[in-house]
C-alpha cells in the first residue's frame, strides 16, 4: 500500500511539474509564432532567444499590486481563478502518456490514474472549468465581466453537446470509457486511428475544443474589442495569471485528449517496438516522446489558428454550434451505428 501511494505521489509531482513547464513555455511559443507570422522578432531579451521570458513574466505577476474591486463578492471573487486552474490541471490525471516503464523491477503505468470512466472524468472537469469563469463574471461586480461570464456559459452549453455526441461514436466502437483501451484499439497503423475511421467526429471534436478553451475564433467571453477583457476584466496580479495559466493548461489537456481519442495516442505507425525487441522502459519512453510530439503539433495548431482567423460574431458562433456541428455529430453517430450493424471492417472495435 505504501509503495502504491509513493508511486502515485511521484507521478502527480512529475506530471504537475511537466504540465506547468509546458504551460509556461506555451506563452513563449505563442509569442514567437505570432511574431514570426507578423514578421517581427518576438521575445528576445531575457535569456537566449528569450527563453527566460516566462520566468520574468511570472516574477512580474508576483510583484504586481493585487486590487480587489469595491463591488466584488470577495469569497467568490477569490475562488473563481483557483477553481478554473484546478479543473484545468486535474483533467490531465486520467490521460495515459504511454504504456509503461520498468523501474527497480516494478512495472509502472504512464498515467496517474487509469480509471474505467476516464473520458467522463475529463468531460466533467471540462464542464467544471466554465463555472470558474461564470463565478468570476458575476463576483467581479462589473457589467463587462458579467457579460463575459454569461457568454462563457452559453458557449460551453452549445459546444459541449456537439463534443459529447461526437465522442459517442468512438465509445460505440471501443466499448469502453477507459482511455488506455481507446488508445490500444488504434494500434497497428494510422488507418486504425479514429480520425481516419471517423473523420467527421474528429473534426467536430477539434472545433469544439477551440470553443471549450475560449481560443480565437471562439474567444467571445473575453472579446477585448467589446468587453475590455470579459470575465477577468477586474482581476490583477497572480489571480489574473491563474486564469492565463488555466487557459493554456486546458489547451494541453484537450490536445492530449484529442491525441488519445483520434490520433492513435502513443502508437507509432509502421513500427512495432515489441517485435523489434526493445525493452519495456525503452518502449515506454518512446511512447511518451511520440505522444508528446502529437500534443506539440496540436498546440502549435491552436496558436496558428488564433493568429490566422478573425473572431466570430456571436450569432455566427451559435449558428456554427447548433446548425452545423451538432447535426454533423448526429450524422456521425448514425454512420457508426449503421457501420457496426453491417460489420464494416474499417471501423475497428467490435467489427475488427
Amino acid at each position: 500500500m505504501t509503495a502504491v501511494l509513493i508511486e502515485a505521489g511521484v507521478k502527480v509531482a512529475v506530471f504537475l511539474v511537466l504540465l506547468l513547464t509546458v504551460v509556461a513555455y506555451m506563452v513563449w511559443v505563442e509569442r514567437k509564432v505570432s511574431a514570426a507570422m507578423q514578421d517581427r522578432p518576438g521575445p528576445n531579451r531575457v535569456g537566449p532567444m528569450g527563453l527566460l521570458q516566462p520566468l520574468a513574466d511570472g516574477l512580474k505577476f508576483l510583484f504586481k499590486e493585487d486590487i480587489v474591486p469595491a463591488n466584488a463578492h470577495k469569497p467568490l471573487y477569490l475562488l473563481a481563478p483557483v477553481l478554473t486552474l484546478a479543473a484545468a490541471l486535474a483533467g490531465f490525471a486520467v490521460i495515459p502518456f504511454g504504456s509503461s516503464i520498468e523501474i527497480g523491477g516494478r512495472n509502472i503505468s504512464l498515467a496517474i490514474a487509469d480509471v474505467n470512466m476516464g473520458i467522463l472524468y475529463v468531460l466533467a472537469l471540462g464542464s467544471l472549468n466554465v463555472y470558474g469563469l461564470m463565478i468570476a463574471g458575476w463576483a467581479s461586480g462589473s457589467k463587462y465581466s458579467l457579460m463575459g461570464g454569461l457568454r462563457a456559459g452559453a458557449q460551453v452549453i452549445s459546444y459541449e453537446l456537439s463534443m459529447g455526441v461526437s465522442l459517442i461514436g468512438v465509445l460505440m466502437v471501443t466499448g469502453s470509457l477507459r482511455l488506455s483501451e481507446v488508445v490500444q484499439l488504434q494500434a497497428g497503423g494510422f488507418w486504425h486511428w479514429n480520425l481516419v475511421t471517423q473523420p467527421i467526429a474528429g473534426l467536430v471534436f477539434f472545433v469544439a475544443c477551440f470553443a471549450e478553451t475560449n481560443r480565437l475564433p471562439f474567444d467571445l467571453p473575453e472579446a477585448e474589442s467589446e468587453l475590455v477583457a470579459g470575465y477577468h476584466t477586474e482581476y490583477s496580479s497572480m489571480k489574473f495569471a491563474m486564469f492565463f495559466m488555466a487557459e493554456y493548461a486546458h489547451m494541453v489537456t484537450v490536445s492530449a485528449l484529442m491525441a488519445a481519442l483520434f490520433l492513435g495516442g502513443w502508437h507509432l505507425p509502421f513500427f512495432d517496438l515489441q517485435q523489434a525487441g526493445w525493452s519495456v522502459t525503452a518502449i515506454g519512453l518512446t511512447h511518451m516522446a511520440v505522444f508528446a510530439a502529437k500534443i506539440a503539433f496540436l498546440l502549435v495548431l491552436f496558436v496558428w489558428v488564433r493568429w490566422t482567423l478573425p473572431r466570430f460574431r456571436y450569432d455566427q458562433l451559435m449558428d456554427l454550434g447548433w446548425k452545423v456541428l451538432f447535426p454533423l455529430a448526429l450524422a456521425n453517430l448514425v454512420y457508426v451505428g449503421i457501420g457496426i450493424a453491417m460489420g464494416l471492417p474499417w471501423l475497428g472495435g467490435f467489427t475488427r
